[in-house]
């Protein structure tokens, strides 16, 4: 008798299985910066898709949602939804859980997991950036597997349990630089161009009758020559 197969997980974060009503959901990104927080949407009924750049506060952010959300509302289409995204890195999540605590739906979508064209080389900016996460958080609302793939917000306790350990990872990593810069020092003293003007000094007139001078010097004295 076959066993029963286990039922798959509800959500592996590689899509979103929340119908998208695109006409009630306001969509936004966020490029997170550490001196600015660049913010995109997608509005339903404008037909712009604004960009704000705002200094990183999370009130701010929220005032720039409810606007969004009045702009909408004026078009006719009433907000029942409202969708974040970014990428963060190990500092990040702390957002998601504040804006998920104000009843907004929040997500940080797993950087390596975005699709970036391999043909030509990509051009860095925050604009497009922004384009770039916007299609695929749009991609990943509407069920599609290909576009990127969410991460697990772990509770505050979790997080604070693993800051020991990047503590460490952070001074390790110093420390290989510190590391890394002697050992270019030292070598840049052991270059052949300096080993060489080293032998053209020994080898110039008077350095030897000086050499033997300080041995003299150091076997009157009853010292080592130095």
């Amino acid at each position: 008798m076959d066993k029963p197969q286990q039922p798959k997980p509800l959500n592996d974060l590689s899509r979103s299985l929340t119908p998208l009503d695109v006409n009630h959901t306001l969509i936004c990104v966020i490029e997170m910066g550490t001196e600015s927080w660049l913010v995109g949407g997608i509005i339903p009924g404008v037909e712009r898709q604004p960009l704000k750049k705002l200094k990183p506060n999370e009130n701010e952010l929220l005032k720039l949602f409810d606007r969004w959300r009045q702009e909408a509302e004026k078009a006719g289409h009433k907000i029942n939804r409202i969708t974040v995204a970014f990428e963060a890195g190990r500092d990040g999540f702390w957002l998601a859980r504040w804006l998920r605590a104000r009843g907004i739906e929040a997500h940080v979508i797993h950087a390596a997991s975005v699709a970036v064209s391999r043909e030509h080389r990509r051009a860095k900016t925050d604009r497009l950036d922004i384009r770039r996460l916007r299609r695929a958080f749009l991609g990943w609302l509407r069920g599609e597997t290909e576009h990127c793939k969410m991460a697990a917000i772990p509770a505050l306790e979790e997080e604070d349990a693993k800051r020991p350990h990047r503590e460490h990872e952070t001074l390790i990593g110093e420390q290989t630089t510190i590391i890394n810069r002697m050992k270019g020092d030292l070598g840049a003293a052991r270059h052949p161009q300096l080993q060489r003007q080293a032998q053209e000094g020994a080898r110039a007139p008077g350095a030897g009758a000086h050499a033997r001078g300080r041995a003299d010097s150091a076997q009157h004295t009853g010292r080592a020559a130095p």
